[in-house]
């Protein structure tokens, strides 16, 4: 039954306030903490969840695996503005009191902000007897020392970084087409690109780049000024088999393009001469296209079929 005094609260707040040395905040505890920055730059807000992979990671108990995924959605999009992430706070909604369940949650959160100098400052666990599954949200807070347009440009090399498999995406597609069938893959964790996007940045320099996730290649159309992004079959990115199943099963090459990543979770333009240093220097990259002159246009020779879709 569920104790709304949350007797395990106390061992939770130990947890998280470990978190709490970093070079970019002072948390002096209270009732709610307070929070000094440390430094003077402008900030980016960002908040996302796991969204209905929640039901496999709560039915499989992959409670580590789903605190990757929620830490990855932001995580990736905070590369995206060149946002070095110091805080963050939580919120886990699980459809029953599970002590188990959230110490581990709230662990591996602790963990990997460790890790990144990310101090958690706040959260929530919620009970919700009404959902089929679970979720994690969080909003994270980053600041950026050298701001920076984000858009391709004219004679752009598109590299793409591999992905590991359906992070956390278009699940609720997942669960239409298998219905009560279960994969592994459904539970596999979200890959965490930023650490790979600014060391890559610091060395050569990117000029757009995009996380592919809800709309996934569609996204891309944000970054096209007056151009056209051209994306090959060509390149070492093959989409995993869980992707073929999807397909094999009748959804569409137009909807798994703007539906799932299909093997790649991140892309970034960059100029041609630096495209094989930055291949060489990330782990599962390649050169998957370009970007030319055009009416702001997504174009992709389909790794499912002989079709070419146009966004």
């Amino acid at each position: 039954m569920y104790d709304p005094t949350k007797p395990y609260k106390h061992q939770i707040l130990k947890i998280i306030q470990e978190t709490w040395d970093t070079p970019y905040v002072t948390v002096r505890p209270g009732t709610y903490p307070l929070i000094e920055f440390e430094l003077n730059y402008p900030e980016v807000d960002h908040t996302d969840g796991i969204g209905t992979k929640g039901v496999y990671h709560w039915n499989k108990r992959t409670f580590g695996n789903a605190s990757l995924d929620a830490l990855a959605m932001n995580l990736n999009d905070m590369a995206i503005m060149r946002a070095t992430p110091y805080k963050l706070s939580n919120h886990i909604m699980i459809p029953q009191d599970d002590k188990e369940a959230i110490i581990e949650i709230v662990e591996s959160l602790a963990r990997e902000c460790l890790a990144r100098k990310i101090a958690m400052t706040g959260g929530e666990t919620s009970i919700h007897d009404n959902m089929q599954g679970m979720d994690i949200s969080i909003t994270m807070t980053g600041f950026v020392t050298d701001h920076k347009p984000n858009h391709f440009s004219e004679g752009d090399v598109l590299i793409g970084l591999g992905s590991s498999g359906l992070h956390s995406n278009g699940f609720t597609k997942v669960r239409e087409v298998f219905k009560g069938e279960y994969r592994p893959a459904f539970n596999e964790p979200t890959r965490i690109y930023i650490d790979d996007i600014f060391r890559i940045d610091a060395m050569y320099g990117i000029s757009g780049m995009m996380h592919i996730t809800g709309g996934a290649f569609t996204k891309l159309k944000d970054l096209l000024p007056g151009l056209d992004a051209k994306i090959n079959r060509n390149h070492n990115l093959k989409p995993q088999q869980i992707f073929y199943e999807l397909r094999e099963r009748g959804v569409s090459d137009e909807e798994m393009y703007k539906t799932f990543n299909c093997g790649i979770g991140f892309v970034l333009g960059a100029k041609e001469k630096d495209a094989m240093k930055i291949i060489s220097e990330i782990a599962e990259a390649d050169v998957i296209g370009e970007v030319v002159k055009g009416a702001g246009k997504v174009i992709i020779q389909s790794m499912f079929s002989d079709k070419i879709i146009e966004y």
